[in-house]
């Protein structure tokens, strides 16, 4: 299947990396480079490390999955990390898409997986980005002080391999497993998202709101 590359390089609603703050930060990291390859090292360590992940803090609208209001908030779950740094990479002129699979994922909370009934989750996000002639996949979700805290270890990226979970923690137990590939998008798949977890979640943004630190939680269970 043939591409243009023109659509993976432009702003759409929530890629909106014409807002300054949004093209500021790619510019901050990617000071030095001299290639695309390391302007996206650059930027994959910038998202990943200084956006924390929660998956409590999920919104399944536009405005709230917007690379301009992730960076705000400074914290976010995979899907909104993912759709920063396609738009800080596109901001540089960057080929970069979104990804989707689904995962079963060891790394959750008792609440979580009470809320959602399962530890199965649909539409796991990450970037696609063009370099040296091919997609590479590059996952920024875990940022380096919640892998610490949990004994994961943090994913990198060299720009060259994908970046994709490990299957195993440090200590050899299961973290990761990807069950179903669900595609690369020029912009976000919003409905198609929606309608999932509708159907296998119900109101998972209502559920997941109510007063809760996903680190505090996870700090608590892991480590009891």
């Amino acid at each position: 299947m043939k591409y243009s590359m023109a659509e993976f390089l432009e702003p759409t609603a929530s890629i909106d990396f014409e807002n300054t703050a949004v093209s500021d930060f790619a510019a901050r990291h990617v000071q030095g480079a001299s290639s695309d390859l390391q302007k996206a090292v650059g930027i994959y360590y910038a998202v990943r490390d200084q956006i924390r992940y929660d998956p409590y803090n999920v919104s399944l609208t536009v405005t709230g999955l917007k690379a301009s209001n992730t960076l705000a908030r400074g914290a976010s779950w995979c899907v909104p990390k993912a759709i920063l740094m396609v738009a800080c990479c596109r901001a540089q002129g960057i080929p970069a898409r979104l990804g989707f699979a689904d995962v079963q994922n060891h790394l959750s909370t008792e609440r979580m997986r009470r809320v959602m009934q399962t530890d199965i989750f649909h539409w796991h996000g990450y970037a696609s980005i063009f370099l040296e002639n091919k997609w590479v996949k590059a996952t920024p979700a875990f940022n380096i002080g919640l892998c610490e805290k949990v004994n994961i270890r943090p994913l990198e990226f060299d720009g060259l391999e994908d970046s994709i979970y490990h299957e195993f923690d440090q200590a050899g137990n299961k973290h990761m497993e990807y069950l179903r590939n669900r595609g690369e998008f020029a912009d976000m798949p919003l409905a198609q998202l929606r309608a999932t977890f509708a159907k296998v979640y119900g109101d998972l943004e209502a559920k997941l709101s109510v007063g809760s630190s996903f680190d505090k939680e996870l700090s608590q269970e892991h480590f009891k």
